[in-house]
């Protein structure tokens, strides 16, 4: 086999000699490829045949062609930037400054660090850390998050990505702590113990976008609000941001509008203006806007077009396909499906109003005599808030409904996940129990009124008004407006497989990153970035949960995952919280920490944390504050998994052997880390595995997550209606806050919103 000598094809040989050594593949046919192939060809066809070969019997294949398109990056950059690829990095200074002379960067970086810290952090940088990455995991980095110039050439390599990332998150830290900081960071993204969510890996220290994952809004019950709401709604998306709407206090269909009656048309043909927002306002030209819509099942509309909006069946003109639906619900509603009568039918009557005419006519006012509806309410433990106020207004006999079989409406709702994936649930009574900022409107009073796109966020809402429009001297017309808490989450996730040993080092880390993106980000909408910065919310989470049992030798179905999962989220809920207290030592703590459930005990309390730490924490906590009014939340971590080389969020393996399809590629991936041992622990997946096992891994996770967090269903497409509905309850009862898709082998597979992938 003759070669030429040529430093191209030198590296190249590098790349698979290191491989062979490291992994032990026979390249004997690639090497022979190679040599034989022309040189304008050569780097294509090799990366081509080390992506066909890899396969359950030879997994490690994904590494070398990780090395080979490592290779080409190098030869991009090196081209583009003017080096000799055999440096593999270029100079880091000249980077910067270049990218940001063209407008790619801000400014920000050059104007806060100086020459001499950037070259030292550039000097840190290792570029041995680019090869810990599997095929998918550089592909997608490369192509969707590294920094390009306009004409979308390489300029930048991993190495520097992660280093930008940790460089602007720890800018404004003090100057003598600065570069200890940075470096921590960095130690953090390169060795992949953690992720941060696609805003911040794609807009770190670039000069357009943010860095917020998640946002929520509620939308007040008038033409003002509603319009407002849909162009607060096209600015976040425009920036990238997934996005969840609250519509609960919209009027129903046939209501009256100033008293005329049933001139109202209900919130379909709104929801359908959000639906055309979210195909029009793309995000920075890469996807169109994903935006999920929430109604409680207690709104006159959930059964007169809401649940059909994403089916293919019924009046087009009433239809929106591009949103995603979550339905709001009840303790009550869940004990009305088991209402049955002596032959077991069901026969629990569920009763939807209007909620402008619950207002109108039952008179229930806050201390301010503002007018409240049942959606304000919901159950604690001890005293059913919501329970009293519905049966009050069941009782009224001047309130309109409409009455239906509780478990027609349940029903309608698991036809309509079966045909799309959702709705969405969100049990809103556990969601508000479980608040540790219940105390802004007191017990009883609902302060969190839905989830986010991905179902992992829970936090206070309110609604924007306007409370006022003049014209000011020069003769502008001046538009006052009262926020709302808009609600903001910052997200990023711990690597579970690689990070287990070093969480107690990690999550401080993670944390600090997490808390500076509030104070750094620039968000669009202002009262989504004063909500931001008086709650201080940030939700760390997790991904890699299968990849993680089948290390240890646990199998997805046992008690002993359950356990398992019992253990772990508790260390990481307990170093996350002494995370947040010191930055409360160092910065102080949120606005609205007085009174909260971290100040006075009862969130401890209600976790049953009584062993010693948790007793000095709680202590400290008392003492000192929270940095963060929330600070756990677990998203669905798709892409941003398959960069860490591990496995989706707390789901289990999608197959032990696969196509990955996207719009502009299609290759082989296998299981992370699959050999004769870890193979017995993938083998039973997603929609083999008896999801009962799956909600009760998640509930023993739920107890010591402060937000919620991103759970699938996966079930077969010829799943008998009851045992779907037996998982649903299944998933209440066990505390669960919400649940995500309700994934069908029949299902082509979901498209799902990036901006939550952590």
């Amino acid at each position: 086999m003759t070669v030429k000598n040529h430093p191209e094809m030198d590296t190249v040989f590098e790349a698979i000699k290191r491989a062979n050594e490291k992994y032990k593949l026979d390249t004997t046919q690639l090497l022979q490829r190679i040599a034989d192939l022309e040189e304008s060809s050569r780097k294509e066809e090799s990366l081509l045949y080390a992506l066909n070969q890899i396969s359950m019997a030879d997994p490690n294949w994904t590494f070398l062609a990780a090395h080979l398109y490592l290779n080409e990056l190098y030869h991009q950059a090196a081209k583009h930037r003017g080096f000799e690829p055999e440096e593999k990095y270029g100079d880091f200074y000249t980077l910067l400054t270049y990218l940001t002379k063209i407008g790619i960067y801000n400014e920000e970086i050059l104007n806060e660090y100086s020459k001499e810290e950037i070259e030292t952090l550039g000097k840190e940088m290792d570029s041995d850390k680019d090869f810990l990455f599997n095929y998918i995991g550089l592909f997608l980095l490369a192509d969707r998050y590294l920094a390009k110039d306009y004409e979308g050439n390489v300029y930048e390599l991993p190495q520097e990505r992660f280093m930008i990332i940790a460089m602007t998150l720890m800018k404004n830290e003090p100057k003598h702590k600065r570069l200890s900081y940075v470096k921590e960071a960095y130690w953090a993204l390169s060795n992949l113990y953690m992720t941060v969510a696609t805003p911040t890996l794609s807009n770190a220290g670039k000069s357009f976008g943010q860095l917020s994952s998640c946002f929520i809004d509620t939308v007040d019950d008038s033409l003002d609000g509603i319009y407002l709401n849909n162009w607060d709604i096209a600015r976040l998306s425009k920036g990238g941001g997934g996005i969840g709407i609250y519509f609960g206090k919209v009027r129903a269909l046939g209501s009256d509008i100033k008293k005329f009656k049933g001139n109202s048309s209900g919130v379909v043909p709104w929801i359908r203006l959000i639906n055309d927002t979210a195909v029009s306002v793309d995000q920075l030209g890469q996807r169109q806007g994903a935006i999920a819509v929430y109604l409680d099942v207690f709104h006159k509309d959930m059964m007169n077009g809401f649940l059909d909006l994403k089916t293919n069946n019924g009046d087009e003109r009433r239809k929106a396909h591009d949103i995603f639906t979550g339905v709001s619900i009840p303790d009550l509603f869940m004990k009305k499906l088991e209402e049955v009568d002596e032959n077991g039918r069901s026969i629990g009557e569920w009763h939807t109003f209007c909620p402008h005419q619950v207002k109108q006519t039952m008179g229930w006012k806050d201390e301010n005599g503002t007018p409240l509806g049942l959606e304000d309410f919901y159950d604690e433990a001890d005293e059913k808030f919501f329970t009293k106020k519905y049966e009050e207004a069941v009782k009224h006999p001047l309130l309109p409904r409409k009455t239906y079989r509780a478990m027609d409406i349940m029903a309608r709702i698991m036809i309509s996940q079966l045909e799309t994936g959702t709705p969405y649930m969100f049990y809103r009574d556990e969601v508000n129990r479980q608040n540790p900022n219940k105390h802004i409107l007191g017990i009883g009073r609902t302060s969190i009124y839905c989830s986010n796109l991905c179902t992992e966020i829970a936090q206070n809402m309110s609604a924007t008004t306007i409370v006022k429009e003049y014209k000011d001297e020069e003769g502008n017309i001046v538009i006052i407006r009262k926020p709302g808490d808009f609600v903001v989450c910052n997200l990023s996730s711990i690597n579970l497989p690689k990070s287990v040993q070093v969480l107690e080092r990690l999550i401080p880390i993670q944390v600090r990153m997490l808390d500076n993106a509030i104070d750094l980000n620039t968000i669009s909408v202002g009262q989504a970035e004063a909500t931001n910065k008086k709650y201080r919310a940030v939700g760390l989470g997790t991904f890699g949960w299968h990849h993680l049992l089948a290390l240890e030798g646990i199998y997805w179905e046992s008690d002993e995952a359950v356990a398992f999962a019992d253990r772990l989220y508790e260390d990481i809920a307990f170093h996350t919280i002494r995370s947040s207290v010191e930055l409360a030592k160092e910065k102080g703590f949120y606005s609205k920490f007085e009174g909260s459930e971290w100040q006075t005990g009862r969130y401890f309390e209600r976790k049953g944390y009584d062993s010693e730490r948790w007793k000095q924490l709680q202590s400290e906590v008392s003492r000192y504050g929270v940095r963060n009014g929330w600070m756990m939340a677990i998203a669905p971590n798709s892409s941003t998994a398959k960069i860490g080389g591990s496995t989706d969020g707390i789901d289990p393996l999608y197959a032990v052997e696969y196509a990955e399809e996207k719009k502009n590629f299609k290759f082989k991936v296998t299981a992370p880390d699959l050999d004769h041992n870890t193979y017995n622990f993938y083998r039973r997946t997603r929609h083999a595995l008896d999801q009962t096992w799956s909600i009760r891994q998640n509930a023993a996770r739920q107890r010591h997550i402060d937000q919620s967090i991103s759970f699938n269903l996966y079930v077969r497409h010829d799943i008998k209606a009851k045992d779907l509905l037996n998982l649903h309850m299944e998933a209440w009862k066990q505390g669960l806050k919400t649940t995500y898709y309700v994934r069908s082998t029949s299902q082509t597979e979901i498209e799902e919103c990036e901006a939550c992938h952590s």
